[in-house]
């Protein structure tokens, strides 16, 4: 019912920002929360942001320390995160999630988009 596709990511030296978006094409779905994650090589997938579609509420994983932020355009069902100050331990692969009001888990995935950091 839903497909994400992420996009933005590249290669950018420590302390430069780069800007995600996941675009989402919806049928017959409503989304209640859109999210990022993100998987580094050898390593568990983390929660990076988080914002409630209907509302404005935005949650944050500690590691990202203030240094990114989730925004949404809801006309284009695109959700950005702005990633700010990176750091070599951001490289990752971040891939962009949905959910429904009622489901327990994230229902939906994108394939992900590539974050390297070079010190």
């Amino acid at each position: 019912q839903v497909q994400l596709v992420e996009s933005g990511g590249g290669l950018v030296q420590a302390g430069g920002s780069l800007r995600l978006a996941c675009v989402a094409s919806v049928r017959t779905f409503s989304i209640y929360v859109m999210a990022w994650f993100r998987q580094a090589p050898g390593k568990e997938r983390e929660f990076v942001a988080a914002v409630n579609w209907s509302g404005d509420s935005t949650y944050y994983g500690d590691s990202v320390k203030g240094r990114f932020t989730l925004s949404r355009e809801k006309s284009k069902n695109t959700v950005y995160l702005q990633l700010n100050s990176l750091e070599p331990e951001d490289t990752a692969i971040y891939y962009c999630a949905a959910r429904s009001r009622t489901a327990g888990a994230y229902e939906f995935w994108g394939q992900g988009t590539q974050v390297t950091v070079s010190s």
